[in-house]
């Protein structure tokens, strides 16, 4: 690299028409080249946790070259901040350095074609011969004024918080740039004599879209100088975690989207979930991912028909308003976003086996449409309940494909009404095996994914350990699923606490969890209140029946 010591006439690098041979008549001054394209993939993914690695990633994915380049050092707030304001403005990447071992850098810049390079703040690029012009400039806005051209007005403080820095960077416009500075930082200091070649910016990247973790400010700010759009995750990986990123994502469902942060790196299937994100499609309450963030409260039971729990005690419209109001009881004791929601039972279990032997009366799935729809016109969550008698829940879940297609409806397995050979129903208390448990999620976790649909609930009931045997190596790897232990014990609440225990002690990690209040059953039925307080860990589903 060659350095410059200020001041110093810029005659062969930034005057076109001066000659080797010290011929200093100027010509016509020649702008810096800048190149920028989207990425080829729909996905790419820049997950590397180091600062350096992650600054020379973002620019190798949307930058085919750059004459001009802007270097900083990663651990000086300032120098990061400036030299956001810099690049942005300019349209140029921005390179960061440590110290240790910055051959990465070297190596961009070389890529880049980089013919001039500024070194914002203390940092220092590697000695070596040729290569790039380097201007170096102090951490203050007039300098960086000065060098680039720019008009940056005065600095704008940042929090030393690194979300406060990245959300900073975002925010940068190349249109508009602003200074940068760490609050306390001295935003003022001795002009410089000295400058950077005019730049011709690229045009701007409007068909990429960049999803960043924020742990790498220069990448963010690399991303908005190639004038991509940056939509902050708030540390979040999956795409589909929250209403903001689906709504960036599906807002421009064709463009070229870079996954930025080291966090990345860990997130399985991060090319399927960015493409149900971009579908748009939302559960109730916002976003694609069921828990954490929703508290649902479910009114169980079947239409027409008050006998199987309290949805069925009302017409539809009638339900549904009731189903709000028991929602809204709980909307000042949590900081979850309560959701309103209809648990169906489909398939009813009966006492005679009828025509198909199975022992379970399947509800038509036309007559169960209207509440299915009209509960997600009103924004409630939809859990569709299965008793299977002696068929198996598979069987019975593929019935009601066409209604698991909708985003906001689940499923349930009730094993108490699943019946082996010769059983029939209260005679004995049924029981499922695991390896049908995760046949069913294997079903209904590829419907989902096939579909593009939001994350959906899977409610497995139980109040008894021997309802579920093996239920340790049920299958929580699919994370188009959040699977649910609902406790359904009714009674005593000593009784009911007590089977809450049991049925959490030794619960496979990755578990979510669900309570039942019976209105006649439970002796006495716990207040919201109490339901909260009294329950702990806090239940995700709490249902009425």
């Amino acid at each position: 690299m060659r350095s410059r010591t200020l001041p110093l006439v810029l005659c062969a690098v930034l005057v076109s028409g001066c000659t080797g041979d010290g011929d200093d008549e100027p010509g016509g001054e020649e702008s810096a080249v800048v190149g920028a394209s989207a990425p080829e993939e729909r996905l790419t993914v820049v997950a590397d946790p180091d600062p350096v690695a992650a600054a020379v990633g973002t620019s190798r994915a949307l930058f085919e070259r750059s004459d001009v380049v802007v270097v900083a050092r990663a651990v000086d707030s300032a120098g990061v901040l400036l030299g956001s304001s810099a690049a942005v403005g300019l349209g140029v990447p921005l390179l960061v350095v440590d110290g240790a071992d910055d051959g990465a850098v070297t190596e961009e810049l070389d890529r880049l074609g980089a013919t001039d390079v500024l070194v914002v703040g203390d940092a220092e690029l590697p000695a070596g011969d040729g290569g790039p012009e380097v201007l170096a400039v102090p951490a203050t806005v007039a300098a960086v004024g000065e060098a680039t051209g720019l008009d940056l007005g005065d600095a704008d403080p940042v929090p030393a918080d690194g979300d406060n820095a990245a959300a900073a960077v975002a925010a940068l416009d190349r249109d508009d740039p602003v200074a940068l500075l760490p609050e306390g930082a001295e935003p003022s200091g001795e002009p410089v004599d000295g400058s950077l070649p005019a730049v011709e910016p690229a045009e701007p990247l409007e068909d990429v879209v960049v999803l960043a973790t924020g742990d790498s400010p220069a990448g963010i700010a690399t991303a908005r100088a190639a004038g991509a759009r940056v939509v902050l995750t708030g540390g979040a990986t999956d795409p589909r975690a929250s209403a903001d990123l689906v709504d960036a994502l599906a807002e421009q469902p064709e463009a070229s989207v870079v996954a930025l942060g080291g966090g990345f790196a860990d997130e399985d299937g991060l090319e399927w979930k960015t493409a149900t994100a971009a579908t748009g499609e939302q559960l109730p309450g916002g976003g694609q991912l069921v828990f954490p963030g929703r508290l649902l409260i479910a009114l169980y039971g079947h239409p027409g028909t008050g006998a199987l729990g309290l949805m069925g005690e009302q017409p539809l419209d009638a339900a549904i308003e009731r189903a709000r109001a028991y929602a809204a009881e709980y909307e000042p004791l949590v900081e979850e976003t309560v959701v309103p929601t209809f648990e169906i039972i489909a398939t009813v279990a009966s006492s005679s086996a009828g025509d198909d032997g199975d022992y379970s009366a399947e509800a038509d799935v036309e007559f169960l449409r209207p509440w299915v729809e009209a509960a997600g016109e009103a924004g409630m969550y939809v859990v569709l309940d299965l008793q299977p008698g002696r068929t198996d829940f598979v069987t019975q879940a593929e019935l009601y494909r066409s209604l698991l297609e909708l985003p906001h409806v689940g499923l349930a397995l009730d094993p108490e009404w699943r019946l082996g050979p010769g059983e029939v129903h209260l005679e004995q208390i049924g029981s499922v095996e695991v390896e049908e448990v995760n046949r069913v999620v294997t079903w209904l976790a590829d419907l989902t994914r096939e579909n593009e649909l939001p994350q959906k609930l899977l409610v497995l009931h139980q109040f008894r350990l021997d309802m579920l045997p093996g239920r340790e190596r049920v299958d929580l790897s699919r994370d188009e699923l959040a699977v649910m232990v609902h406790a359904d014990g009714q009674g005593g609440q000593p009784d009911k606490q007590a089977t809450w225990a049991a049925l959490r002690r030794e619960a496979p990690e990755g578990l979510w969890w669900g309570w039942k209040n019976f209105i006649d059953e439970d002796l006495p039925m716990l207040t919201p209140e109490q339901t909260i307080s009294g329950v702990e860990p806090d239940p995700q589903l709490i249902s009425y029946q």
